[in-house]
């Protein structure tokens, strides 16, 4: 608006005679020539020409009006340009982060302890909203046991060295435990199928695939049982739905003004109900022995909360920091958060989080945030080595972690952006390593010892190097390990990164 009105506005060049000043019409010149004489009026012209047989009266009105008009056009000419510099300070004070890596690397995790250590009082605010995601993985583990616990053999799956759903319900059956037990949980427990439901509506959270479709793939291409996590799209603000009643509110009519609350209540007493019997079906020595013998990971059922599941399922529970940090959630799509800083040097600062999607079908809508981040947060789960895709069954997890580093480091796009890549999921590794797993048979290029010292430093050495030689330009590479869902050794590592963060900001802000 201000462009176009400067652009056709113009001053009247002085004149020696009573004629009105000739007019500039943009992009053709002074007029006045034989068109005006001859009464045709230019078009898009500013001030307009005066009308014929103007009288002084008239004109002195006239040129009163467009100089008001002036006026207000340089008003609005300033205010657009002291919007344009606020949003341009605001820009600087703001931090913008985005989160890449696969599936299940730990993406939410790490912003979930972002939130932990610099905010906490806002992931307090959301607990509420915690607690149903929490109830529902551990609710889907348990009918996912329960399906596995009552399912007839069948010989129309198999598979060459993992576990199938079969075998297990084989195995199970054949434990010690009586049928009559088995039949009992299945009944006692069998309420649990609704509050699944009611969660799920209330999250707005994708369906559970059954016991067969919720498979994931084995290191052999073979598949392994799972329980089902929590998946919702991105952009939806689930963690709305339990804001922190106002004052004045009193708590019955709290509970009841909308209508997908209660129902949510009514799936906590059911909860509560059924707690004993989830405790006691998991903690049974048959089920245990069952889990070991098929070499069904705990991982895989959720099992931090199933050994919680008498703190969990109390009817008053509140989830505690740990709990949320262990919350599976899955996000389609691109997940926006906002983060003021609580804590520390940066209390104050507005950090913007960019959550999105990591599996191959969605890393298209990485790169329209590549331009107008500060620094991206590359995470890469150490523990894929031995696993596949869950989208292709082809591709190794780890070697696809260095194809997409490359990619990402290659991008002219992020010429500017601070680079930080964390390995996590160390703990898994450490574990996978020591039992055995050789990390050559999967890695060919790895000739060294087969122990998480000698492969972190070679995970350090690849990663790097494909940083160096891909780079667009030299710039520096934060690089650090962690396990996401340990809060001690992570904080550590938050604070190297919010230091970097720092240092980013002042220079942005011309500080230093």
């Amino acid at each position: 608006m201000s462009s176009g009105l400067s652009s056709l506005y113009c001053y009247r060049p002085r004149h020696n005679s009573d004629d009105e000043p000739e007019a500039m019409v943009e992009g053709k010149g002074w007029l006045g020539s034989s068109s005006t004489r001859a009464g045709k009026q230019p078009e898009n012209v500013w001030p307009p020409y005066p009308p014929p047989d103007e009288s002084e009266l008239e004109r002195a009105v006239r040129l009163e009006e467009e100089r008001e008009a002036k006026l207000r056009s340089d008003a609005i000419d300033r205010a657009l340009e002291a919007e344009r510099q606020t949003l341009r300070r605001e820009r600087k004070l703001e931090t913008k982060l985005l989160l890449l890596g696969q599936s299940e690397s730990g993406k939410s995790t790490m912003l979930k302890n972002f939130q932990i250590h610099f905010a906490p009082n806002a992931l307090r605010a959301e607990s509420d909203a915690w607690r149903a995601v929490i109830h529902l993985n551990l609710i889907r583990s348990v009918n996912f046991l329960l399906d596995i616990l009552t399912r007839p053999p069948s010989n129309n799956y198999t598979g060459d060295s993992s576990p199938t759903a079969s075998s297990f319900s084989n195995r199970i059956s054949a434990t010690p435990q009586p049928n009559s037990d088995l039949r009992r949980f299945k009944l006692t427990l069998s309420p649990l199928r609704q509050v699944e439901m009611i969660l799920a509506k209330y999250l707005s959270a994708r369906d559970a695939p059954n016991a067969d479709s919720g498979r994931a793939a084995s290191p052999t291409g073979s598949f392994q049982a799972t329980a089902a996590d929590v998946t919702i799209r991105g952009g939806h603000s689930w963690r709305a739905l339990c804001q922190p009643r106002r004052e004045g509110d009193d708590e019955e009519h709290s509970r009841h003004s909308d209508g997908r609350v209660d129902p949510v209540e009514n799936a906590r007493q059911i909860l509560d109900a059924c707690r004993a019997d989830v405790v006691l079906m998991w903690t049974s020595a048959s089920m245990q022995a069952a889990l070991r013998d098929e070499g069904v990971s705990r991982d895989d059922v959720c099992a931090f909360f199933l050994d919680e599941a008498d703190r969990i399922m109390q009817k008053d529970y509140e989830p505690t920091f740990d709990d949320i940090l262990r919350a599976r959630l899955q996000t389609d799509g691109v997940e926006e958060h906002h983060l003021t800083m609580e804590t520390g040097a940066e209390n104050g600062q507005h950090w913007i989080f960019y959550d999105v999607g990591g599996a191959r079908g969605q890393r298209a809508s990485w790169v329209p945030f590549f331009e107008d981040v500060n620094a991206i947060i590359f995470l890469c789960s150490t523990a894929g080595f031995n696993e596949v895709l869950a989208e292709d069954h082809t591709v190794n997890r780890l070697l696809d972690s260095f194809t997409t580093w490359k990619t990402i480091c290659s991008s002219k796009l992020l010429v500017s952006v601070q680079f930080i890549l964390i390995l996590n999921k160390m703990d898994l590794l450490d574990a996978r390593l020591k039992a055995g797993i050789q990390f050559s048979h999967y890695v060919k290029s790895y000739k060294e010892e087969n122990d998480l010292e000698h492969v972190t430093e070679y995970l350090k050495r690849k990663f790097s190097a494909i940083h160096r030689h891909h780079s667009p330009e030299p710039r520096k590479l934060h690089m650090h390990s962690t396990c996401a869902i340990d809060m001690d050794t992570t904080s550590a590592v938050l604070l190297r990164i919010r230091d970097t963060l720092l240092v980013t900001y002042l220079a942005a802000m011309e500080l230093i």
